[in-house]
């Protein structure tokens, strides 16, 4: 049994609870039950009245860093799978059910996990926990089902990578980082791999990683624990525990030579910079400060990036931020250039930003903003620019239900502390100007990067067609 858990996180109130001010804020503890089944199911319960609503979200330990080389894309080709039917549940029937009763539902899958949820009122709780159930304990996998989904997907890798511009650029910069495989082939697989799956490879994937025992449910909003206790039981109690997954190699050394590589794109009009350095997961300490350095860098027209490079027509836009996963993560710089804009010119403009920090430092005024954008990116609300990557999966911030639900499954497969939900934002909030100095000059090396540059290959004309 996992003690329950509770601390302080920024939000708007909710109902009941007590709350106080932090820094112009209102804080309020988000509070939960953390328990595990006889079957190993992990199981987070959030009590909330204040709207008649309940979320469920359920995280599968199993992403793309799971996989193994020649069977690549199965991560991702079983988030289409698991909407193909089950023992009780047609196929699509599980989309159509919810949406028929007033709910919406998705699934994502990124290289660190798979999730599934779904929003509806409250007296539909039973129908998501049993579709949840059905799927995990009886999932329809047939070659029909197979051939069908795989056919999406290799559609949906050509809409979305192959046939778009810079849609080989994430894969490069990650081929290029890493040298552990786990993090250093894409999501979306490889048209071979996935041409190579069998049956029998779809099958044993399934009963290793979408087992009670990989998974967490959160269920988040208008129930009683007592109720929630009883039909978590009732739907997944009786689903058999299996061997628990290999364990992944995630081990990455910080880099000792810049790796560099220049490829053409006959889609793209302009050229594409992108330098990337190794950094840490998610809950090292670190990395609230690297979060922090991606939000001075380039948030909003205010942020040093827009300033140096945008302002002075070196580029159409320049980003920096990192992604916030389980595994070594990269803080990422990119930047399209500006028609006849010189890759020598934005690079020197980007490390000169960068040289500045490490130099000299950030100022306060700089650190408070970066706090505001990140409370308002926790409650949901507009904060945009940042990071090239993410985990997350809807839910709109951890104002709703849903995003809670999303938060708390996910912060207990990822670092098993689904109270992060509660202290992440407080450990941004305590980055000081010294932290974000400190790992700008520890990550932000370049022995430490890799640097990709697409160029336009001359094949489309002024209108973006083919000359």
């Amino acid at each position: 049994m996992l003690a329950a858990a509770s601390a302080l996180v920024l939000l708007a109130p909710l109902s009941g609870g007590a709350t106080r001010t932090v820094q112009g804020a209102q804080a309020r503890t988000i509070k939960f039950t953390d328990y595990k089944l006889a079957n190993g199911l992990r199981v987070i319960l959030s009590v909330d009245h204040s709207a008649p609503v309940i979320a469920v979200s359920v995280t599968y330990n199993v992403g793309s860093r799971n996989e193994r080389p020649g069977r690549t894309g199965f991560a991702h080709l079983f988030e289409h799978m698991m909407f193909q039917g089950s023992g009780n549940v047609g196929k699509g029937e599980h989309m159509l059910l919810i949406q028929d009763n007033g709910g919406t539902m998705n699934g994502t899958t990124n290289q660190d996990r798979t999730n599934y949820f779904e929003e509806l009122p409250a007296n539909q709780l039973d129908l998501a926990l049993y579709l949840e159930s059905d799927r995990m304990r009886s999932l329809d996998i047939s070659q029909t089902n197979l051939d069908n989904q795989r056919a999406v997907v290799q559609e949906e890798k050509r809409q979305s990578y192959d046939n778009q511009p810079y849609g080989a650029l994430s894969g490069t910069i990650s081929d290029l980082a890493y040298d552990s495989f786990a993090y250093k082939h894409t999501t979306i697989g490889s048209m071979d791999d996935l041409n190579a799956a069998t049956l029998e490879d779809v099958r044993a994937f399934f009963k290793t990683y979408y087992a009670p025992n990989n998974a967490t449910i959160a269920v988040v909003g208008d129930f009683t624990e007592s109720e929630g206790k009883k039909k978590v039981e009732k739907y997944f109690g009786s689903i058999p525990r299996q061997p628990d997954p290999p364990p992944v190699d995630t081990t990455e050394s910080m880099g000792t030579a810049e790796r560099r590589k220049t490829m053409t794109d006959p889609l793209a009009r302009l050229v594409r910079y992108e330098a990337a350095y190794k950094t840490v997961p998610g809950n090292d300490p670190d990395s609230y400060a690297l979060q922090v350095l991606g939000s001075i860098l380039s948030r909003g027209r205010t942020g040093r990036l827009y300033k140096a490079i945008v302002e002075k027509g070196l580029a159409s836009n320049a980003n920096a931020g990192g992604q916030s996963g389980r595994g070594p993560g990269l803080f990422s710089c990119t930047a399209t250039l500006a028609p006849g804009g010189k890759v020598d010119a934005v690079e020197a403009a980007f490390d000169a930003e960068i040289a500045k920090i490490q130099e000299s430092g950030v100022t306060d005024t700089e650190i408070s903003k970066a706090r505001i954008q990140a409370r308002a990116a926790a409650l949901g609300v507009a904060a945009g620019g940042g990071g090239r990557r993410g985990g997350g999966g809807g839910g709109g911030g951890l104002q709703s239900a849903l995003g809670r639900a999303n938060a708390l499954s996910q912060n207990a497969v990822f670092f098993n502390d689904p109270d992060r939900i509660n202290t992440n934002l407080s450990h941004i909030q305590a980055v000081t100007a010294a932290d974000v100095q400190r790992v700008a000059k520890k990550y932000l090396t370049k022995n430490n990067r890799v640097v990709v540059v697409v160029e336009p290959d001359g094949s489309q004309d002024d209108n973006g067609g083919l000359r």
